[in-house]
């Protein structure tokens, strides 16, 4: 479930009363993570890839770094564990549902992060291409918000990272998962903005995506 105006306005009210004041970010500092925005989850990502997009070229305009995840699996059976068994198929790599969407306008200058499991840093080198980079503030979209995004959320806070989470630029199956998750990343790990938002503290100006 992705959201126009209405859905962001009522999840920015849910938010509300767990929201913490947001730092300027320092884009020194800042990266962008964009979370599987791959063609299985194309019917997710369809309303909100056009702001991931102007996200990801805003960024570069400022030199911010931005990194996609892609997951997938070269054989389900051996590398799937629980999330196999879980939900009994998965992205296979070189497949057409792997390919992250050509609507991402992505560079060669971005990183591209193969993950196996929700979380982006788990047994990736995400941590160590984002030290290298001098990041420490994180700003992070894609799908699914209650899962890979929620997850990697979790583990950038906990490695320290100060986690902003893009509530227009995220998406999952129903609008009761999307706002039970930003609630739920407000009270205890991100700041959750919208595009503009974020991009705005640096004085980017961009136009609403919201079409």
């Amino acid at each position: 479930m992705a959201g126009g105006s209405r859905a962001v306005e009522r999840w920015r009210r849910a938010v509300a009363p767990h929201a913490r004041p947001a730092p300027s970010p320092d884009p020194r500092e800042s990266a962008l993570l964009v979370i599987d925005m791959q063609r299985h989850f194309a019917s997710l990502c369809g309303p909100i890839v056009g702001r991931v997009a102007r996200a990801a070229a805003a960024c570069r305009s400022v030199a911010v770094p931005v990194f996609f995840t892609q997951h997938g699996h070269a054989d389900p059976a051996v590398d799937g564990g629980m999330l196999g068994r879980w939900w009994g198929e998965l992205i296979v790599e070189g497949t057409d549902d792997h390919e992250l969407l050509p609507e991402l306008g992505i560079r060669d200058e971005d990183t591209i992060v193969p993950k196996r499991r929700y979380s982006a840093f788990h047994e990736t080198d995400l941590d160590g291409l984002l030290r290298r980079c001098g990041v420490r503030d994180l700003a992070i979209a894609g799908v699914m918000t209650n899962l890979c995004v929620e997850t990697s959320a979790r583990d950038a806070f906990v490695r320290d990272y100060q986690v902003r989470v893009l509530m227009d630029a995220t998406a999952t199956v129903t609008d009761a998962m999307q706002e039970a998750s930003l609630v739920n990343l407000a009270y205890g790990f991100a700041h959750v903005q919208t595009v503009d938002e974020w991009l705005h503290a640096w004085g980017i100006s961009t136009e609403s995506a919201d079409r």
